[in-house]
């Protein structure tokens, strides 16, 4: 059966899903695009503790104080309904399916809009997936979780998360990237209206602290099929690419639960 590429009417992991058959990825290829390797083995040389010291641009993933994941304790959340919801203006556009070794990405070479927070636009660039979950919630760490990825004129980066609890044929996606004609992020099917907001960094070297987070405080989920895809994908499948949970030294975490309507 052949596989077509024009996915603008699917939401974003359907069409993944659709796109992809096994590729098998080197230990060479898990490194950033300026060439050093890294690795998500807690403990190896090269590890997640280690990553500050692999590479004189990426100290603040060792030193950092407003690092990313973190762990989300309900109780210790700030309400904030000025926050309100999440401003997406989202349209298709082509993007590239590709495997860079640690995660699976879509990347958009399109425009595909963006978000708005604060006023301030931020364009829409990639979304790529890790399981894990990054982010835990009361301790609880969910299987996967879906970053869509975005930055503005400073470049300054905003990250949506999404959990998933519990995508089968991964195989077009390549370093160079497989060509989706047109993909549209807004079938990303948000779950809900509540979520939290806290000012974070990247979870991948450099890790630069200057993201804005939205996590998304309700859980969708996926098949085991789908997680074990994403998975055998990417190198280090056995261990995944979840950066382990930073301090919050002192950050607020605040959420957004719009009042329910009075009848």
């Amino acid at each position: 059966m052949g596989v077509k590429n024009n996915c603008s009417t699917l939401v974003l992991l359907s069409c993944f899903l659709l796109t992809l058959l096994f590729i098998t990825v080197n230990a060479s290829d898990l490194e950033t695009d300026d060439g050093t390797s890294f690795s998500y083995v807690v403990g190896a040389k090269d590890g997640p503790e280690k990553w500050g010291t692999l590479n004189p641009n990426w100290t603040l993933c060792g030193t950092g104080k407003s690092q990313s994941p973190i762990n989300i304790l309900d109780y210790k959340v700030k309400l904030n309904l000025s926050l309100g919801d999440l401003n997406r203006n989202y349209q298709p556009a082509k993007a590239l399916l590709r495997n860079i070794g640690y995660e699976i990405q879509v990347k958009w070479i399109g425009d595909g809009g963006g978000i708005i927070i604060n006023g301030d636009e931020f364009k829409l660039l990639e979304s790529h997936w890790h399981i894990p979950a990054e982010h835990t919630v009361n301790g609880v760490r969910c299987n996967m979780e879906l970053h869509i990825v975005h930055a503005n004129s400073r470049g300054d980066i905003a990250v949506v998360g999404i959990l998933y609890k519990f995508l089968p044929y991964l195989s077009l996606a390549t370093p160079q990237g497989y060509p989706l004609r047109s993909v549209d992020p807004s079938s990303i099917n948000i779950p809900g209206r509540e979520y939290y907001r806290y000012n974070g960094s990247l979870t991948t070297p450099p890790c630069s602290e200057n993201v804005t987070w939205t996590a998304f405080k309700r859980v969708k989920t996926v098949s085991i099929e789908q997680i074990h895809a994403l998975k055998d994908a990417i190198h280090d499948g056995n261990i995944g690419n979840a950066r382990p949970i930073q301090p919050l030294n002192g950050r607020i975490v605040y959420i957004f639960e719009p009042k329910p309507y009075l009848w």
